[in-house]
């Protein structure tokens, strides 16, 4: 997989976005899909986490992580201070995601695995049925921008889905 660097990361924006993915291998461990995310104001104080918990039967199809976290941090922080917040995730937001992340009014997100990295590691598996629609793709309609910054870290972010979506 390719790694991409990006000048303008921080070393506590790194931090934040292997937390993303330490707690992706906490909802693998808890039987969910693991993805996870965390919303963080500029100086890296956390405000919100969140695993993946769509999954059935007590799980709902819309609590994807970056969505929870999003909708923590909005109950949480004024619209200035959402504008200056950046959601950290260990994949790609989907379409639905990404919508959360533009109308919560979060300015920035840092994500390790793209969605075409996705795709090949879970198939057409009937849990993740992937919209193949980039987060670039979906902030580009927005009347705001969302400044966006990925894929990072696309290795170590691969490893809790390896045996995860082929598993009997």
């Amino acid at each position: 997989m390719m790694e991409t660097v990006a000048p303008n990361l921080s070393a506590r924006d790194l931090e934040l976005l292997r937390l993303s993915i330490a707690l992706s291998h906490e909802s693998r461990a808890r039987g969910r899909h693991p993805f996870a995310a965390v919303v963080a104001d500029a100086g890296g104080e956390i405000f919100a986490s969140a695993g993946n918990n769509s999954m059935p039967p007590e799980g709902d199809p819309t609590q994807h992580a970056e969505l929870v976290a999003a909708a923590h941090a909005a109950r949480k922080l004024t619209p200035q201070e959402l504008a200056r917040c950046t959601l950290f995730t260990s994949a790609e937001p989907c379409c639905m995601c990404s919508g959360a992340i533009y109308w919560t009014g979060i300015g920035r997100v840092v994500y390790a695995l793209s969605e075409a990295a996705l795709l090949a590691l879970t198939g057409n598996h009937p849990e993740n049925p992937t919209l193949s629609l980039p987060c670039r793709d979906v902030f580009a309609r927005g009347q705001r921008p969302v400044d966006v910054v990925g894929p990072l870290l696309e290795d170590e972010a691969s490893l809790p889905h390896r045996g995860f979506w082929n598993r009997g």
